[in-house]
């Protein structure tokens, strides 16, 4: 080893942010004070420490455990050790100062350290005692061990030496990471790297993306949290539906190997969202239920539970019929951040309790929550469920009696129709032609649809709407296709298609003849078989595209080809490709819109193909007409 002068360190206290540089950090580094020379350092076996110099004395002892750095390189934990010493004058030295032929001696010095984890680790500093003057009472040697064994973010660490009695030992804490990364050495210390995730809302999807900053891909490890000291939940998808997120939710990520690289990425990138509170209100729900205790009496307890800690405050109240709900003075109870408890779904709990409250008013609960003082409630028990059981009852009436009008006009329209048909007369549709039975139709679109497209699938489905068809567009349905998964949604549409008249109408695009050719190609293919040209449907709800697909060739199978589906296209080069169509789409009827808006309301109307076949087409002045056969 070497000597290096004492200028050249940039001792780095544990609470100031900086750190020390350190020049050939790769082996333990020792710097002696004046009067000694020729230092070297050494490892030393704790089990086999040579017994300790007699003219050599430990008195103090100072340690730190710091980080250390090269320039341009990582920086790393690092141990600085200084020893204070002194050298006793022996006999031999008495007389050779005597005789003022001072001859340089040989000493040295054992410094251990160790944790409560690991076992001691001692270096040997070897000095030459200089004799040229008389030495002054103390030395001093400065040892720095770099990457210690067994030392970590935040470990305690022991240093002591037995070159002295009794044994000097002292204490020392190595600094928290959260303390180092605080400073300016993230881009030195690995250990401070974390991977950093962003977001972006996605309104037509009703979903929130979740994107890698840096790379590609889904970040190692993500958890999502309501609050930032919230539970944090395991997240392994790239998307988060809209109506979970609320001002509140935080995501944390961090590497896969965080046994060394523990730190976690945090963020909260939804505060101050203003329009995400209408999704915290929905999620929001509140109880009150009566109580009785001896000595306290009657008491009215709550509950409230939401995604964030809400501040407002809460009160009772006594419903009226006429009011509203009038607050019972004297009981208004604050809502703050304290006392809140987090349910095993992640919302957040808070319980109270009015006492000494007349149950006779059948009280309600009333809630005043945010900056604004946004009023919800009421919330009720007791009258308040005969006041539903009552609604119930009156809904179900009004039911009843539009049934019973439904079957009237179904009678009298399949008396008409029955009659007509056997006078071999004609029966034309009115211009302003209504469907009275209201058939369910599904509108579906293909994956991945111009802008042009889905506005006028949107326009279809609120012109058949206007004309009493119970209409079901996809792109209405995304929330409820998130929650219950795109095959079943369709499937418990299919279910309601089952009523006379009920049609899944698929709306056709080049690019969507291209993926059922796609489709098509790969079943004729080998169950096993990938091919390298599968389509990529973009869209998260393409599966409802293939699943209408095998539906289709279902029906082919059965012989029910044209009952439950139906082409219709917006683009008129669909129609020219109609003789090069795959399998799936022969025997289906296929409508041009806009000119062939009347065929398609007539086919809906009548139940599909057996509807159809009495049904023949005439146009008048350009205006098209449907006719009984």
């Amino acid at each position: 080893m070497f000597l290096l002068p004492s200028s050249f360190w940039l001792l780095l206290l544990a609470f100031q942010k900086s750190a020390c540089t350190l020049d050939g950090y790769a082996s333990p580094q020792v710097t002696c004070s004046q009067g000694l020379s020729k230092c070297l350092v050494m490892d030393e076996t704790p089990l086999h420490i040579p017994e300790s110099h007699d003219d050599v004395d430990v008195l103090k002892l100072a340690a730190k455990v710091d980080v250390c750095c090269r320039d341009g390189a990582r920086c790393t934990l690092c141990l600085l050790i200084d020893a204070h010493l002194r050298v006793r004058e022996g006999e031999d030295m008495d007389e050779d100062l005597n005789h003022q032929e001072a001859k340089p001696s040989s000493a040295s010095v054992v410094l251990c350290y160790k944790t409560p984890a690991t076992f001691p680790a001692c270096k040997r500093v070897d000095f030459t005692v200089e004799r040229v003057a008389p030495l002054q009472n103390e030395a001093k040697v400065t040892l720095v061990i770099w990457k210690p064994a067994g030392v970590f973010f935040s470990s305690l660490v022991h240093v002591y030496s037995s070159e002295s009695t009794p044994p000097i030992k002292v204490v020392v804490e190595a600094p928290s990471l959260t303390e180092v990364c605080s400073q300016n050495l993230q881009q030195h210390v690995e250990e401070c790297h974390v991977p950093a995730v962003s977001s972006v809302m996605n309104p037509e999807m009703n979903e929130v993306e979740l994107k890698l900053v840096g790379g590609n891909g889904t970040p190692p490890f993500m958890c999502i949290q309501y609050e930032s000291d919230g539970r944090c939940q395991i997240w392994k998808r790239k998307t988060i539906p809209l109506h979970y997120v609320a001002p509140c939710l935080c995501l944390q990520v961090w590497h896969e190997d965080h046994e060394w690289r523990p730190r976690r990425f945090q963020s909260c990138p939804f505060k101050n969202q203003r329009f995400l509170l209408t999704n915290m209100w929905r999620n929001l729900s509140a109880s009150v239920a009566p109580a009785h205790m001896k000595e306290q009496g009657q008491m009215l307890l709550w509950n409230v539970s939401a995604p964030c800690r809400l501040q407002g405050e809460v009160w009772p109240c006594r419903r009226t019929w006429r009011h509203g709900c009038t607050e019972i003075e004297g009981f208004r109870q604050l809502l703050d951040n304290t006392t809140w408890r987090q349910s095993p779904q992640g919302h957040w709990v808070k319980t109270g309790v009015f006492t000494d409250v007349d149950l006779q008013l059948s009280p309600c609960m009333m809630m005043a929550v945010g900056s604004e003082g946004l009023r919800l409630g009421p919330f009720c028990y007791g009258g308040s469920a005969r006041w539903r059981w009552s609604l119930l009852v009156v809904a179900a009436l009004l039911l009843a009696s539009v049934v019973v009008v439904m079957v009237c006009l179904l009678r009298g329209f399949v008396k008409e129709w029955a009659s007509t048909s056997l006078h071999g007369g004609f029966a034309v549709l009115p211009s302003n032609f209504q469907v009275e039975v209201s058939p369910h139709v599904v509108l579906l679109s293909p994956p991945d649809v111009p802008e042009s497209v889905s506005e006028a699938v949107c326009g279809l489905g609120t012109m058949l709407m206007e004309q009493k068809f119970s209409v079901c567009v996809d792109q209405w349905s995304r929330k409820e296709q998130c929650s219950l998964g795109p095959v079943p949604w369709l499937h418990s549409q299919l279910l309601r298609c089952k009523n006379p008249g009920g049609q899944v109408v698929l709306i056709l695009t080049p690019r969507a003849v291209e993926l059922a050719h796609e489709w098509s190609r790969q079943r004729r293919e080998t169950p096993t078989a990938k091919s390298e040209d599968a389509p990529r449907m973009q869209s998260p709800y393409s599966d409802v595209f293939t699943a209408s697909l095998c539906l289709i060739r279902g029906d082919k199978r059965q012989g029910r080809v044209g009952q439950r589906f139906l082409l219709v296209t917006f683009d008129p080069t669909v129609a020219q490709l109609r003789d090069s169509f795959p399998d799936v789409f022969q025997g289906l009827d296929l409508l041009q819109l806009p000119s062939q808006m009347k065929p398609l309301l007539c086919q809906l109307a009548g139940g599909g193909r057996r509807w159809k076949e009495r049904l023949r087409i005439k146009k008048y002045s350009g205006i098209t007409s449907c006719k009984e056969t």
